[in-house]
């Protein structure tokens, strides 16, 4: 459905005083999968944003159609940026939802701009793309008819099955420019799953996505993020992952561990008091130093897993080999992440 209609309309004070001038109108909808969920619709100044310090990024620019995001998962890293919008960064973050209606739009107009050089657009960096109100908003295919017709290069990082209604999409894109497609699926444990993504497809919903991509000749790699520490990183739950990844087909696998910013910590910590209470103290000593895990622990998962693809067939970091013994591997063309930046850096893109 499209909403270009409402760009005219005049923001509610309430609005107004959270969005500025962009407030377009604000939307529930009564069917079960939007229950208790607000939808801010708005016009976007700008659609196209750069990455503060992107530099010592693997890519420069973004696009996000929303913020906000009914994944819910307790851990996400841009909880912090509801707050910007004086929204709760809890359960404001995964039930009020900012939509950008003029985003495909808004990109055509950019991407055609004479001073726009072509360069790699990433989206799924900051929130998913694919969440459950693409299905209502349909965003994504403007957005990628305006890159496939510019020929301009793009990835996408997503946990939502969606993608999948923009196959075809994504196949005329890739015949002409560089296409890059990851899945986020940091564990199989359907039970951890389901109490911190539970608004998020269940994991082996997300490794269909890989295995339906590769099959139509599709590269797809898979973003095993977040390692969770003490729940999610036995060594029986990173084998069971990475064999099912595997399977599926995936290209490469690029294991991070979990982080907690400002806000996410707040959050998380709020929820693991509740669910696992014991594991409170060990996550104050092992964040003590910050948002980050140590170092050390995030090269052990990283070697753990990195040992465990070569087990299954799958190149560290790069493209699926042909057999266990062979490991080693291409690197992998735009997946969205790159395999040499340092893992501290690929944490912040979670």
């Amino acid at each position: 459905m499209r909403w270009d209609h409402l760009a005219d309309t005049p923001a509610a004070p309430a609005e107004t005083a959270l969005f500025g001038r962009d407030a377009v109108t604000t939307r529930t909808f009564d069917t079960p999968e939007f229950h208790g969920i607000t939808f801010h619709e708005i016009r976007a100044r700008s659609i196209v944003n750069r990455v503060p310090g992107a530099s010592r990024m693997p890519f420069e620019w973004t696009v996000n159609p929303y913020r906000g995001c009914t994944h819910a998962c307790v851990y996400c890293f841009a909880r912090k940026t509801h707050a910007y919008l004086d929204l709760d960064t809890g359960t404001g973050f995964d039930s009020q939802i900012v939509v950008k209606v003029n985003a495909p739009r808004l990109l055509r107009a950019q991407l055609a701009s004479p001073r726009w050089q072509g360069a790699h657009i990433a989206m799924g960096t900051n929130v998913d793309c694919y969440q459950r109100a693409e299905g209502r908003y349909r965003l994504m295919p403007g957005i990628l008819e305006a890159l496939r017709d510019h020929a301009n290069p793009f990835s996408i990082l997503t946990k939502g099955t969606l993608i999948l209604r923009d196959l075809e999409l994504l196949r005329q894109a890739a015949e002409v420019t560089e296409v890059g497609v990851s899945v986020s699926v940091g564990f199989t444990d359907r039970e951890l799953w389901r109490t911190v993504e539970p608004g998020a497809p269940a994991p082996e919903r997300r490794l269909d996505v890989v295995r339906t991509l590769a099959g139509h000749g599709m590269d797809c790699g898979v973003l095993m993020a977040p390692v969770i520490p003490f729940l999610g990183d036995r060594p029986e739950q990173l084998r069971a992952t990475v064999r099912a990844v595997a399977e599926a087909g995936a290209t490469s696998v690029t294991p991070l561990v979990l982080h907690l910013r400002p806000g996410a910590r707040e959050w998380f910590l709020g929820w693991l008091g509740r669910h696992h209470p014991g594991l409170v103290t060990r996550y104050e000593r092992m964040y003590a130093g910050g948002a980050y895990a140590p170092t050390w622990y995030q090269r052990r998962i990283t070697r753990q897993v990195h040992e465990l693809a070569a087990e299954f067939g799958i190149g560290p970091g790069g493209r699926r080999v042909s057999s266990p013994s062979r490991t080693e591997s291409v690197p992998d063309p735009a997946p969205g992440l790159h395999a040499g930046v340092p893992a501290a850096e690929q944490l912040t893109l979670l």
